[in-house]
């Protein structure tokens, strides 16, 4: 099990990170909030759990020790995935998820697209106990600022649909944060937005 990596950033997407170890690029997939945390040509250290499947072998990492914990876990409950996981991190920092599972907080938890009323109730149940009983710590980042463009815009709407949501939804979401985005608001900074809006 690869449980941490700690090398240079070569190149930071909207929901992953290569990361060079020791002479190897390593593709981590992340939660654009940890995404965004990084910079290209600077040193990175990140937590990380490998995913083996039959035709695939997948690192997911985490700015926080936490955060790593809340993806492993959720993922003992029937029907929850990496995918799924990684998914309710994009959308709820660890203390967000716990405080959902220990108070039962259904509503929150259905705002990640793929959990419906009744995963959600499953969740709670199963993980009130194993997460919801202690105290989360969210990893704090801080987006990037590149040039907001249409092509920005197209960007995070790939990475909302790939997260989970519908075009139609995610479009809905560009086009509240889009014109109230400050002046130079960058790719990942509009994510955020648009993640946040999705999220209420």
């Amino acid at each position: 099990m690869i449980a941490s990596l700690t090398g240079t950033v070569l190149k930071a997407g909207l929901d992953s990170v290569v990361l060079d170890v020791g002479g190897v690029g390593m593709l981590v997939h992340t939660t654009p909030a940890t995404a965004a945390a990084v910079r290209p040509g600077q040193p990175a250290s990140l937590a990380t759990t490998l995913v083996v499947r039959e035709d695939s072998l997948t690192l997911y990492g985490f700015g926080s020790e936490d955060e790593k914990v809340v993806f492993e876990t959720v993922q003992t409950v029937s029907g929850v995935g990496p995918r799924l996981a990684l998914a309710l991190l994009a959308v709820h920092p660890p203390a967000k998820v716990r405080s959902a599972l220990g108070n039962g907080d259904v509503a929150a938890l259905t705002k990640v697209p793929g959990i419906g009323k009744k995963g959600a109730e499953r969740l709670v149940l199963e993980l009130r106990d194993k997460l919801g009983s202690l105290a989360g710590s969210g990893s704090a980042t801080a987006p990037a600022t590149p040039s907001s463009t249409d092509a920005g815009r197209e960007q995070v709407r790939e990475a909302l649909v790939g997260l989970g949501w519908s075009v139609k939804q995610a479009d809905d979401a560009l086009d509240k944060v889009v014109p109230r985005a400050a002046e130079g608001s960058g790719v990942s900074a509009l994510l955020r937005s648009a993640l946040q809006e999705l999220g209420r």
